[in-house]
């Protein structure tokens, strides 16, 4: 890792250990509203960001409010579990910190809503290692595309082969990776069943975030 010089982070699933929540969310929200969740739910939103999932929600279930209500709906699901019951993935603090005297620049890319990151960070104490956050609905983009990679990249003041993109989820590694960016995969449980996958695209793998202390 010598030559990076940035690095950009996912939140859920990286940083903090709360993929296994959002399924739990997206089934409740479901019944919530009186609908029966389908098998394979948790698989079909994998790879979709807010605005997409609640569209989803809209469209294959037949949730008949608007989509911000139904963002908002889910969302407030969500934080109460963020604030309560998330704790942060192993070895998070201490990656940090050694980035951060090695003077890596490093910004959050998430598909999360900033309602949701900004507790998320203040509560484990992460907010003052990322002066910036790019969340996928104001940049109105999904992590099926570079751009928001890219833009973070672009204030960091990185080019893609000096810019580390550490992330849980597959289908981002991949977008991340043809887009020329160095990636590290992250173990997710969530994601049990592609961590082969996850291993061939990477430049790094870690089980926990104490691996890659070893690189630094």
């Amino acid at each position: 890792m010598r030559n990076i010089k940035g690095a950009i982070f996912d939140l859920d699933g990286t940083l903090i250990d709360s993929m296994w929540i959002w399924g739990d969310v997206a089934e409740n929200y479901l019944k919530s509203h009186g609908k029966t969740p389908r098998p394979g739910l948790r698989e079909e939103l994998r790879s979709l960001n807010t605005r997409e999932e609640a569209q989803y929600y809209i469209d294959e279930y037949e949730v008949n409010l608007p989509i911000d209500d139904v963002i908002a709906g889910r969302d407030n699901m969500m934080l109460e579990l963020i604030l309560t019951e998330v704790e942060l993935k192993s070895g998070v603090l201490a990656a940090l910190e050694a980035l951060k005297k090695r003077g890596i620049k490093m910004c959050i890319a998430t598909a999360t809503e900033r309602r949701l990151v900004v507790p998320s960070l203040e509560r484990h104490e992460l907010y003052g290692y990322f002066p910036r956050i790019f969340t996928c609905t104001e940049e109105n983009t999904s992590k099926k595309s570079p751009d928001i990679y890219i833009r973070a990249a672009k204030y960091l003041g990185t080019i893609p082969c000096e810019t580390l993109i550490v992330e849980d989820a597959l289908y981002a590694m991949e977008t991340a990776k043809k887009a020329g960016f160095a990636v590290a995969g992250v173990y997710d449980r969530v994601a049990e069943d592609q961590q082969n996958e996850i291993k061939a695209i990477c430049d790094y793998y870690w089980i926990t975030m104490d691996e890659m202390l070893a690189h630094l």
